[in-house]
């Protein structure tokens, strides 16, 4: 169904006003609006593999019971892996009869990644889709078993790493970037990626990265769309997530009223997962609707940025250049 005018107007004026947008108010408002993307159909994923990764809690943990519900066969990727096994068994008494299996990655350290993706892709042959969604937000600047800057690996470079290593099980399928409306603050910051100028801001740091996946998804795309695969950024809104919980305290005392909680987080993650025929790729989503990537001009960085920004990607990743867009 097409969206209005005047329902065009009221959602961006929403998205806008992030209070409005970012909360359970935008979302409650949004699906009684004409033109609310209609739900993927009961069974929709059935049979169907799909990897999420950071499952052992919060928004991936919604995530694996929402893809659960809708029949796929859930691979739930936790670091933890006594954390991961209580997760697994709430959603296995909550979904019965769902096919939900569990793995073990350290998603900030590359040679883990590696390790991890070629022990899956040799039992899982045909994958439907995976959900980037492992995150972290230290309190201080911290590196990966690489020498990276944590948030860079956890939130970039591991993804792609992970995705480059199931290129062939996930032919023709889905990659779904978590991000963070946090991103709209930040412009690229090509030239540090490392974080290693200025004062470190855990909130920052955050958001940075989370700016790198936007950036950079247009160049995924044309590397991983030789193999049919689509990519979707999406940034879920506000939601009462561990992460919110640990590492922005007052930030949630004064919005506790109104974050979203984990499934409606999860919703537009499950939702590109799942819907047919697959979203455009390429773009970036909140509450299953294309969003601009650059609200201030500020952000906006030049060619020269992003060409600068996926030469150290290439690198830290270990990209074949031969491959690369």
């Amino acid at each position: 169904m097409s969206r209005p005018l005047l329902v065009r107007a009221v959602d961006t004026a929403m998205d806008r006003s992030l209070v409005l947008g970012y909360t359970t108010i935008g979302l409650a408002v949004r699906r009684m609006m004409p033109g609310w993307p209609a739900d993927p159909p009961p069974r929709a994923l059935a049979g169907r593999h799909v990897l999420v990764t950071g499952a052992s809690s919060g928004l991936g943990a919604a995530t694996a019971s929402g893809l659960a519900g809708l029949g796929a066969v859930v691979h739930m990727l936790v670091r933890d892996e006594a954390k991961g096994t209580g997760v697994l068994d709430r959603l296995r008494a909550t979904n019965p009869g769902a096919e939900l299996r569990l793995w073990r990655c350290d998603v900030a350290d590359l040679d883990d990644v590696r390790r991890f993706a070629g022990g899956f892709a040799a039992e899982v042959p045909d994958l439907h889709a995976v959900v980037h969604n492992a995150g972290v937000m230290p309190p201080e600047r911290t590196e990966s078993p690489q020498g990276l800057e944590l948030s860079m690996a956890v939130h970039l470079v591991g993804p792609v790493v992970m995705t480059e290593a199931l290129r062939g099980p996930l032919a023709g399928g889905r990659v779904v970037l978590v991000s963070s409306g946090g991103m709209y603050s930040q412009p690229l910051h090509a030239d540090d990626p490392g974080y290693l100028t200025g004062d470190y801001s855990p909130t920052t740091a955050y958001a940075r990265s989370k700016r790198w996946q936007v950036e950079l998804a247009p160049l995924l795309v044309e590397r991983w769309g030789a193999d049919g695969t689509t990519v979707a950024t999406m940034h879920p809104g506000w939601a009462d997530t561990p992460g919110v919980r640990e590492s922005l305290p007052t930030f949630r005392r004064l919005t506790r009223p109104v974050l979203r909680d984990d499934a409606q987080g999860a919703d537009t993650s499950v939702w590109l997962t799942a819907v047919e025929p697959a979203p455009p790729t390429g773009r970036f989503w909140h509450d299953r609707v294309e969003r601009p990537t650059h609200l201030l001009p500020t952000t906006r960085g030049s060619d020269r940025d992003v060409a600068r920004a996926w030469a150290w990607l290439r690198d830290a990743a270990g990209l074949d250049e031969a491959a690369a867009p």
